[in-house]
């Protein structure tokens, strides 16, 4: 499969989710804990295909990705810095609405600079032959967690 297609399905699956979230009542706090719980499941794995596959090929063959690349990392940092707070949160707790949109923002702003920015210019850079590759390396991180 096409890495970059498969990260950008993945990107649709997340905001997807995040609809959800946003679509709940106030009072919805059992519905809002089991979406916020898939939502760090489904950003776990897409983080760590990115960080282990994507980002390490962009810096080291994307000649102009370098500085996208490592904001990059810093916005996974902040991601899931806030996972991990929203994991041990009490979905009635006057902070996990809260933290939930700033993950929220933080992730559509991502989202948007990768789309826009940084998966063109891998794509450039790499052609589609290497780009189905990265697809296959993404593949098996996301088979070791359905294992």
């Amino acid at each position: 499969m096409d890495g970059i297609e498969m990260l950008e399905e993945d990107h649709r699956r997340v905001d997807k989710l995040f609809g959800e979230f946003e679509g709940e009542g106030d009072r919805a706090f059992k519905t809002k804990r089991g979406i916020v719980d898939r939502i760090i499941e489904e950003l776990t794995i897409h983080s760590e295909m990115e960080e282990q596959v994507v980002y390490p090929v962009a810096r080291d063959e994307v000649q102009t990705a370098e500085e996208i690349v490592l904001e990059s990392f810093e916005e996974h940092a902040v991601g899931e810095n806030l996972m991990g707070e929203l994991k041990g949160i009490d979905p009635e707790d006057e902070n996990f609405e809260a933290k939930v949109t700033v993950l929220i923002e933080n992730v559509r702003h991502h989202v948007e600079e990768e789309e826009g920015e940084l998966f063109p210019r891998i794509r450039k850079a790499l052609g589609d032959e290497r780009v189905q590759e990265l697809g296959l390396q993404m593949e098996e991180i996301h088979r070791k967690y359905q294992a």
